[in-house]
């Protein structure tokens, strides 16, 4: 009988043994995986990734404007109306296609007389008619040069003005998915340079985000927090900025 109970207390001391040392694998394996956890989460790189790309402009927007100034009314409209037909008939002989020519109301404006004291009287001196006009077109280059001749209408008695183009790039959305591939595959490698420094391997990519674009003259430096969306100039710089973070390996 004796020797029964002395095997039950082994079996028993044997079950505890096993049981403790499952208990201790256990959480053995539950302070590794929650280890590996914690280096997960909290063992980053973050970098900075651009992509630069030059472009030239494929559409541009000009204005212009011209008026007539009379005492009487209907003669500054006839005589505006003369110089629409001229100016038209200018742009289209340069090459400018009529359906590209955009003209606008005209608009009036009262010059009154002023009295001694510089204010202004009940007495009109004169009307001052304008009108504008504006092209839009994929003829860049032609248009860029013919409005920097287009002063020449002045020499035709028109009260010609003509503003500064504005230039554009059509194809900018899928420009700006091109880019923001570059320009992560740039992070990416910012990432593994910095990585192999200390001899360690990057991961998954854990978060990005996108900065804005600028869009610059050429050779300009220009930054914005709002980005930059430059008119003034054919050839342009464009910019893609992104932040990501990747797990270290």
């Amino acid at each position: 009988m004796s020797g029964i109970t002395g095997l039950k207390n082994v079996q028993i001391i044997v079950l505890g043994l096993c049981i403790a040392a499952g208990t201790i694998f256990s959480t053995f394996i539950l302070s590794k995986g929650l280890m590996q956890m914690k280096k997960f989460s909290s063992e980053v790189i973050d970098v900075t990734g651009s992509a630069e790309n030059k472009i030239v402009s494929d559409y541009i927007v000009w204005k212009a404007r011209f008026s007539r100034r009379d005492t009487q009314l209907p003669q500054a409209y006839n005589s505006l109306k003369e110089d629409l037909k001229k100016v038209k008939s200018y742009l289209i002989a340069k090459g400018i296609k009529e359906e590209e020519i955009i003209v606008s109301q005209v608009s009036t404006a009262t010059l009154y007389k002023k009295n001694d004291k510089g204010n202004d009287t009940n007495d009109i001196e004169a009307y001052i008619l304008s009108q504008a006009v504006e092209v839009r077109s994929a003829q860049v280059s032609l248009v860029d040069e013919v409005s920097r001749q287009s002063t020449e209408l002045i020499n035709s008695d028109i009260a010609f003005i003509s503003e500064a183009p504005e230039y554009f790039y059509t194809k900018l959305a899928q420009l700006k998915l091109e880019m923001l591939a570059k320009a992560t595959e740039n992070a990416k490698a910012r990432a593994e340079n910095m990585a192999q420094a200390t001899g360690n391997k990057i991961g998954l990519m854990r978060s990005a985000r996108m900065g804005v674009f600028q869009i610059t003259p050429a050779n300009s430096t220009e930054v914005s927090d709002w980005g930059v969306n430059d008119t003034t100039s054919l050839e342009k710089k464009v910019t893609a900025v992104v932040w990501v973070s990747f797990a270290i390996a």
